[in-house]
């Protein structure tokens, strides 16, 4: 008569083991294998999709835990199953190899199976399976593979998500459809009118315009002078009006040396004789160039006048006595220009242009003054930049 323990010993025992070939489990969660029992291979399972959820190993432990319950949930009695996980090496080779074998040596030390069912994530069967047929006999092999970690799918996955991504994102749309539709439909064109020998040159003038236009950022240019227009804003008018004025003035100042440039080809002066002839050349100059250069510095000077009296700035007073200075300086460069045309002309009226000069420097000075302290309320100004502007 047979006891309980002869016929537990009696019983096929099936182990389901799972192999971690490149340990990933160690690596990553730090839990040491092997693992017996299926609560222990559930929380490992559990932890290493936690810290990587793409990890196939995580899924091969599932699995084996899955294939556990269902052997166990159908109960045949001369059957005793145990589920265990053994890992190798990150480094792989001979090292991963040994480090299998001698834990699952210790595995079927303590659970010495008739059998095992190999649970493995497809890609080291080849490896892994001859190490377990030497110790134990396999019935059975479960490869488990993810779709997302097969490398056809991987690769077609990857190609899609670039293809639409040039279809769909105009920023790589015009480059990968815009071009090649443009030089397509040239061609068509050119087909029409029996002209496709003309293709190559089109083809070239389209493909230089287009690398011209990238190479030198025309196209970013562009966009930005389009946005510069869209969201412009006009300045104040006090602003538009001084910057107007400096636009005018410098326009006339220009236009002013064009023509004391002219007079000085006009005179027929020997220019080979530079340093004999430089001071006529001066006179010639100045005296055709001095209106209008006169005239450009008054006018850019008062627009700034103009928008330093809508500011409510006190440089306004001192802007008007210079303005008034410089419109009376013409005076001084029509005199000068004529001694220098012909010495012998007497420098008496130059002498006088120069001392009014002085008196209206000296008359707008006290002006300002009065002006300045009569109208302290309209001005802008703190009580330190008033004693400034005395003093100057």
């Amino acid at each position: 008569m047979t006891t309980k323990n002869e016929e537990k010993d009696e019983k096929k025992k099936i182990l389901i083991l799972c192999v971690d070939r490149d340990g990933d489990l160690g690596t990553k969660t730090e839990i040491k294998t092997p693992l017996i029992g299926r609560e222990g291979n559930l929380n490992a399972a559990v932890a290493l999709a936690l810290k990587d959820p793409e990890e196939p190993d995580a899924n091969a432990m599932f699995e084996a835990v899955r294939i556990y319950d269902r052997l166990v949930s159908e109960g045949k009695p001369d059957e005793v199953f145990e589920i265990a996980t053994i890992s190798g090496s990150e480094l792989g080779g001979v090292g991963a190899d040994r480090k299998i074998v001698a834990e699952l040596s210790d595995v079927l030390k303590a659970f010495p199976a008739n059998e095992v069912i190999l649970v493995t994530d497809g890609y080291s069967d080849e490896a892994v399976l001859p190490l377990i047929e030497s110790r134990v006999p396999v019935s059975s092999v479960r490869r488990l593979v993810v779709r997302h970690s097969e490398s056809i799918e991987e690769t077609a996955a990857l190609f899609t998500r670039y293809f639409k991504m040039l279809v769909e994102n105009p920023r790589y749309s015009r480059i990968a459809l815009g071009l090649p539709g443009v030089l397509f439909l040239i061609l068509g064109i050119l087909a029409i009118f029996n002209l496709v020998h003309y293709y190559l040159m089109a083809f070239v003038i389209v493909l230089g315009a287009f690398m011209l236009v990238k190479g030198f950022g025309v196209d970013r240019l562009a966009k930005k002078l389009y946005v510069w227009m869209k969201e412009y804003s006009p300045p104040p008018l006090p602003v538009q009006i001084s910057t107007f004025s400096a636009l005018a003035g410098f326009l006339c100042m220009g236009i002013g040396v064009y023509l004391g440039w002219g007079a000085v080809i006009e005179s027929n002066l020997d220019l080979s004789n530079w340093v004999g002839v430089l001071p006529q050349v001066a006179g010639f100059f100045i005296g055709d160039s001095k209106d209008l250069m006169v005239i450009g510095i008054c006018v850019a000077l008062t627009g700034r006048a103009i928008r330093w009296y809508f500011e409510r700035d006190a440089r306004l007073l001192r802007n008007a006595a210079l303005i008034l200075l410089i419109a009376w300086t013409r005076q001084i460069l029509d005199a000068a220009s004529s001694i220098l045309i012909n010495p012998k002309i007497g420098y008496e009226t130059l002498v006088f242009s120069i001392v009014i000069g002085i008196l209206i420097g000296i008359a707008s000075l006290l002006v300002i003054l009065v002006i300045h302290r009569s109208a302290r309320g309209f001005f802008k100004k703190t009580t330190e930049e008033q004693k400034e502007f005395e003093e100057s």
